[in-house]
């Protein structure tokens, strides 16, 4: 069976990894692609957030791993937006490092809002 970051490995909707959708620049702080689907988003802000957390902590990625139980390998491809997680390794991860890394809809917020209303998406009534 693969792992999350196995190109072979079935993904919700069959997004790739996060990083495959940069546009330019360097992962996280990267330019995504224009129709980048909302898990690029949220795992480049993800990432973002997992090294200032890490970096306010001191931690390297052997440290957290022994606090939190997840494989070193896993954070450092995390941090490069090279697997999609999943809630259990952001819940250990946010109790290890005391830190909430969840991004939330904050994360897609500016794509959002250059997406134009479709017949899906009803504009909000005045």
């Amino acid at each position: 069976m693969g792992t999350w970051d196995d190109p072979g490995m079935p993904r919700s909707n069959n997004d790739l990894v996060p990083a495959a959708y940069v546009a330019a620049g360097q992962w996280p702080q990267a330019e995504l692609i224009a129709d980048a689907p909302a898990s690029a988003h949220y795992g480049q802000a993800f990432a973002r957030k997992l090294i200032r957390a890490m970096e306010s902590t001191g931690h390297g990625t052997r440290t957290l791993s022994e606090k939190s139980g997840v494989a070193h390998t896993t954070i450092s491809r995390l941090m490069r937006g090279r697997v999609l997680c999943d809630m259990g390794t952001v819940a250990r991860l946010e109790v290890a490092l005391s830190a909430d890394l969840w991004p939330g809809i904050a994360a897609v917020d500016k794509v959002l809002a250059h997406r134009t209303p479709t017949a899906a998406q009803p504009t909000a009534m005045n």
